[in-house]
C-alpha cells in the first residue's frame, strides 16, 4: 500500500550543508511513498535532499555505464603493476578523443548532467593515473 509519509515534509536546497552547484533555486518536492520506504526514509528526515541527489548520482552513473579503458586501467592499478607497467598506461585514442570533445563542451556549458558525470569520471581516472606515474618515476629514480 502507498502513502503519503513525506507529503508534508519538503525537499528544500536551503536545507543543504552546501548548495549543489548550478541550483540557485529552492524547490518544494512532495512525494508518495511505500509503507517500508517511507519508515526507512524517517530516520534521514533532515538528509532527504542529500538521499536524493546520491540516487540521483547513481541512476546517472548506471546510464553513463562504464568508460573505455577505465576497468583495464584500474584492473591494471589494482594488481601490484611494476613502475614500468604503470610507466607505461596511455590511454586509447577514443578516450582521448571522448574526453576532448567533453571537456570542449563543458568550457562552452553543453554538457548534460549524465555528460558531466562522465566527465569527472575521466578525471578522476587521469588524477589516479598521474598519481600512479608519479610514484612510478619515484621508484625508478631511488632504484640502484
Amino acid at each position: 500500500m502507498v502513502r503519503s509519509v513525506l507529503r508534508a515534509r519538503s525537499v528544500a536546497f536551503r536545507n543543504w550543508r552546501e548548495k549543489p552547484k548550478g541550483i540557485g533555486m529552492t524547490i518544494e518536492l512532495t512525494i508518495q511513498v511505500p509503507d517500508d520506504l517511507g519508515r526507512q526514509l524517517e530516520r534521514f528526515r533532515q538528509r532527504l535532499p542529500e538521499v536524493l541527489e546520491r540516487g540521483l548520482r547513481e541512476l546517472i552513473r548506471e546510464d553513463v555505464g562504464g568508460l573505455p579503458d577505465e576497468a583495464a586501467i584500474i584492473e591494471l592499478l589494482t594488481s601490484a603493476p611494476g613502475p614500468e607497467q604503470v610507466l607505461a598506461i596511455q590511454p586509447s585514442a577514443a578516450l582521448q578523443a571522448r574526453a576532448s570533445d567533453l571537456l570542449a563542451r563543458n568550457k562552452a556549458g553543453e554538457l548534460s548532467a549524465a555528460e558531466e558525470y562522465e566527465l569527472e569520471r575521466y578525471l578522476m581516472l587521469e588524477h589516479l593515473v598521474r598519481l600512479a606515474k608519479a610514484h612510478a618515476y619515484q621508484q625508478v629514480a631511488d632504484a640502484p
